[in-house]
């Protein structure tokens, strides 16, 4: 048995497995009620790293009677089954495809969008499934991308993943292959020279990494991004923003700045779903809002991820920033307010009114003024 699966299975995996300091209940609600309806799983490693129960670390992962509390919240907030044409696949986008190959994570995160297949015996995907999600990329000649998820694409054995890494790359019409994965974060030791070795035959292939507070950046965990990243993989890290975790300014910018040092570009930060089990971490939007304020000009854009809500019902990613950036675009000046609040004019192109009205693309030369700026604007 290698260490990471030593580790998993050495983890907490039942409710009677908690320490005592751990333990808690809340209207008469405790652990092992919200077990019968939500799988628990912290591993050995990352339960290493929780030295407080309702810490930022120990709150990601340690049951919490509010889960089961929660009857309001959609099951599916992101209505992907409605968007699946086969059991594997979700099918959004127009040119890309996400595929669920596996319903197993090195933990179980209390705030997981998909907290209704994780880790269930119902959730289970069979190689069946998986064989028919490959047969509907190739049978669909628009998708260009995919994306590997689920679970975590990296809790399968390195044969089955090179086998479904190598039927893709048989797809003429495949163009990228990527994988999310939170087992750098969370079981870094499943990132062997080997399971790298395999990985880098599959370019181009990327990974979406998730890492949601900078004490998840450990010296294993550094290791393991930085052996991928010596594969050829391009890393990027999505991060959920949630109450009592992360949901401070100081602290995200410290993680973004962190996962840099590891050659991880900080991709997107999630407003958190709105899943049935995990309201309890939402923040208002507004939280988010201000954070990218506090954000923006105080660090490295290298450091700045995108702020997006994934539309309930299916809307899909949409970015958020502040409106308070965007003043006005008005008589061909667009005002804005830079990070210090103060203001700055830049000078439109204006079209024709016969190109706006066809919807034409093309732009035509900018109008010169009698001061030789465009649109007859003064320069600043």
């Amino acid at each position: 048995m290698e260490e990471w699966q030593q580790l998993l299975v050495d983890g907490i995996n039942r409710s009677s497995q908690l320490p005592p300091q751990w333990r808690s209940s809340k209207e008469g609600v405790d652990q092992g009620d919200v077990e019968k309806t939500f799988p628990i799983r912290i591993n050995g490693y990352y339960s290493s790293l929780i030295s407080d129960p309702d810490g930022p670390i120990g709150r990601q992962v340690i049951p919490d009677s509010e889960e089961v509390l929660d009857f309001e919240s959609p099951v599916d907030p992101l209505g992907e089954d409605t968007d699946s044409p086969v059991s594997a696949i979700v099918h959004r986008y127009p040119d890309r495809v996400l595929f669920l190959v596996t319903n197993q994570c090195p933990i179980y995160c209390r705030y997981c969008t998909r907290k209704r297949m994780i880790g269930t015996p119902e959730g289970v995907v069979t190689r069946r499934e998986v064989e028919e999600g490959i047969e509907y990329i190739r049978d669909h000649p628009e998708v260009r991308d995919v994306v590997l998820s689920g679970g975590d694409p990296l809790m399968l054995k390195d044969d089955y993943l090179e086998f479904i890494l190598s039927e893709l790359r048989r797809i003429p019409h495949l163009e990228i292959i990527r994988i999310g994965s939170r087992v750098p974060s969370s079981l870094p030791q499943r990132v062997t020279p080997e399971l790298c070795s395999m990985l880098k035959k599959y370019h181009p292939l990327f990974m979406n990494l998730h890492f949601n507070h900078p004490d998840e950046i450990t010296p294993q965990a550094s290791l393991a991004c930085n052996m991928l990243a010596d594969a050829g993989i391009p890393l990027g890290c999505q991060t959920v923003l949630m109450k009592g975790v992360n949901d401070d300014p100081d602290i995200l910018k410290k993680l973004f700045q962190k996962l840099l040092t590891i050659r991880v570009k900080p991709y997107y930060l999630y407003q958190a779903d709105l899943t049935r089990g995990a309201n309890h971490f939402r923040t208002p939007v507004a939280v988010g809002l201000e954070i990218m304020k506090k954000l923006q000009g105080h660090t490295s854009g290298m450091a700045i991820p995108h702020f997006v809500i994934d539309a309930p019902g299916g809307g899909g990613k949409i970015p958020i920033l502040p409106q308070e950036y965007l003043v006005s675009m008005e008589d061909g000046d667009v005002v804005l307010r830079n990070y210090e609040g103060n203001v700055f004019t830049y000078p439109d192109i204006i079209l024709p009114e016969t190109v706006r009205e066809e919807g034409g693309l093309g732009s035509p030369e900018p109008e010169v003024g009698p001061l030789g700026n465009r649109n007859g604007h003064a320069g600043k």
